[in-house]
């Protein structure tokens, strides 16, 4: 089977060469068959010989070529000998020998294969037949290893040719994904920017316009302002449905469909066989993870060709219940390190950003296999989550309505304005989130947030206040809560962090996370916050970034770290990379006596 795959891989000349030694080969044993009579060798010894001559040397070229002319020499050489032996003449059979040691001698093989075939072998035969001219022969044998050279030379530069013919392709088709992605990527970029801005003007113009409702008591000027937030609201979906025709068309396809369309662009240009295969029922997945994936195929499917001289790829889908696996196995020739280049690198951050990984496996002479493996997240299309609003300032609650079921996937099913009007409509409608302030009238946010979690543990509960008090956000997340923001916060921001909360997320506010952290260290050290704050600005730290380096210096690993903060993994490995290249080290140990040194660290 192996043999079979190198067949298949053969050159013009590699079908050449076989086809000139099997009719020399054919036409020396029957010319030896007919003159049996004249050899002291039984004929069957000489057939098998001359079958052996023929086949050792040719396996050996395929399959281990450090042998083949030591092989070359001594059988087929061996078996030129014992004929010239008896006829002098039959030094001819050796110029085709002479001419494949030539043709596949290659680098300083040349400084030993060619004394021997061309000096060597014909002073034997003139010892061994006395009649027989040295210099004759030895011109023969060397015009004939002289025609073997010059088409080695001729194979080498044909084979450079389809070389670079190939790199070409992969090339030109890899710009053209550049090309394509570069494209994608900004039509996001500029997607997002309408999104966040316009889209974020046009609904606070909305809330504003709805608060002006109580202070227009004519027809008149209620009626204008109606006419307002209808037009608000009109231009605000025209924004929406630009956005929608600006978002890219690889985008707009499903995972599995841009994936195979990929590998058969690739196919097509690079000259290279891809074979595409899902496993599984395809479910969506979010726009980040099928552009991770999309890249990783990409890259694969480059490297295998670039720098694996791979002839086919395996590229498989596997879409499991917890997450999406794809994986690109090549038949190159594989490496034995493998040298983390920015293509691998960007792979892995992808990766990596959405709380997934790749992993590399190669060998030398085993190709390689690139798996990159995503939690499932997919993109919330029918689901509507159902938000219960508690807030004891009519003006917050009607807002915050209005906000909210803007986006599609969240509506709200109730507004309390204290705790116990809150546990009160848990009951009734069933909320699948809480959206609670702390501070309200008969009942506060922490003693509804700790009777809601133990009537209906699985109501998600989000704190919004205004109220940056660390002893208040500290019986807050002991009450069972499941994040903590401030009120100050985007609205966007808001709508996506109650999606996180909702898919059992944690998540609390960065300054407040910060604050909890440095009056936490501040109570066991009795260190002034202030201090640590100053030696960090020397580097640029964020404090965030300070944050996970005093967590670092503990021992602590990322996940440990992730589960403190209420942040993911990939987001904490995120934070400490970026420390560290400021701080300008390589790892962990390095970072922390390195803060010590600059008194970012006890």
């Amino acid at each position: 089977m192996i043999l079979f795959d190198m067949v298949k891989q053969w050159y013009w000349y590699d079908w050449l060469m076989f086809i000139i030694r099997l009719i020399c080969s054919i036409s020396l044993m029957f010319t030896t068959i007919g003159l049996e009579q004249y050899f002291t060798l039984p004929i069957v010894v000489l057939v098998l010989w001359q079958l052996i001559a023929f086949s050792v040397p040719w396996l050996c070229l395929q399959l281990d070529f450090k042998y083949y002319l030591f092989t070359e020499i001594v059988i087929s050489g061996g078996l030129c000998l014992y004929l010239a032996s008896f006829f002098p003449q039959a030094y001819f059979s050796f110029l085709l020998y002479a001419f494949l040691i030539a043709a596949h001698s290659s680098q300083r093989s040349y400084l030993w294969s060619g004394p021997i075939s061309i000096l060597l072998l014909p002073a034997i035969i003139k010892l061994l037949a006395e009649q027989s001219e040295y210099w004759v022969m030895a011109v023969h044998i060397g015009l004939a290893y002289i025609f073997g050279f010059s088409f080695h030379l001729l194979a080498l530069n044909s084979r450079q040719g389809e070389i670079i013919r190939d790199q070409n392709g992969v090339l030109e088709q890899y710009l053209s994904q550049i090309e394509r992605i570069t494209l994608a990527e900004e039509r996001n970029r500029l997607s997002k920017e309408l999104h966040d801005t316009v889209g974020h003007a046009y609904t606070s113009l909305i809330m504003g316009l709805e608060t002006l409702r109580p202070e227009l008591t004519t027809d008149t000027g209620t009626e204008r302002l109606n006419s307002l937030l209808n037009l608000g609201r009109k231009n605000m979906e025209e924004v929406r449905s630009y956005v929608h025709q600006i978002e890219s068309p690889h985008e707009a396809l499903p995972l599995l469909q841009s994936l195979r369309k990929l590998a058969e662009e690739f196919q097509e240009h690079a000259n290279v066989t891809v074979r595409f295969h899902a496993y599984g029922e395809e479910y969506p997945v979010t726009k980040q993870a099928k552009t991770a994936l999309y890249r990783c195929l990409q890259e694969s499917l480059t490297n295998a060709v670039r720098h694996g001289n791979s002839t086919e790829i395996k590229v498989s889908v596997q879409f499991e219940p917890q997450q999406t696996r794809l994986e690109i196995q090549d038949n190159g020739r594989g490496i034995e390190h493998v040298r983390e280049g920015f293509g691998l690198s960007a792979m892995k951050e992808r990766a990596m950003n959405l709380q997934g990984h790749v992993a590399v496996y190669t060998e030398p002479g085993e190709g390689t296999l690139v798996t990159c493996t995503l939690p499932r997240q997919t993109e919330p299309k029918d689901e509507v989550i159902r938000l219960l609003v508690v807030d004891d300032q009519p003006f917050i609650r009607e807002s915050l309505r209005t906000l909210l079921e803007e986006q599609q996937d969240l509506q709200v099913v109730g507004t309390a304005e204290d705790g116990e009007q809150a546990i009160e409509l848990c009951r009734q409608v069933q909320p699948q989130l809480v959206l609670m302030d702390l501070e309200m009238p008969n009942m506060d946010g922490i003693s509804a947030s700790r009777k809601i979690k133990e009537l209906w543990p699985d109501i998600r509960i989000l704190i919004l206040t205004t109220f940056e008090d660390t002893q208040q956000a500290l019986e807050a997340m002991r009450s069972g809560v499941d994040g903590y923001l401030l009120k100050s916060m985007q609205p966007l921001d808001l709508a996506e962090t109650i999606r996180t909360v909702y898919r059992r997320g944690t998540l609390i506010d960065q300054g407040m996370s910060h604050k909890l952290f440095a009056q936490l260290e501040a109570d066991n050290n009795g260190d002034d916050p202030s201090l640590v704050k100053e030696a960090s600005s020397a580097y640029e730290l964020t404090p965030r970034e300070l944050e996970i380096l005093q967590f670092v210096s503990k021992g602590l690993r990322y996940k440990s770290i992730a589960s403190k903060l209420y942040l993911s993994d990939g987001t904490v490995r995120n934070y400490a990379s970026s420390a560290y290249m400021k701080l300008g080290v390589r790892n962990r140990e390095e970072a922390v006596e390195k803060a010590r040194e600059a008194g970012l660290l006890e």
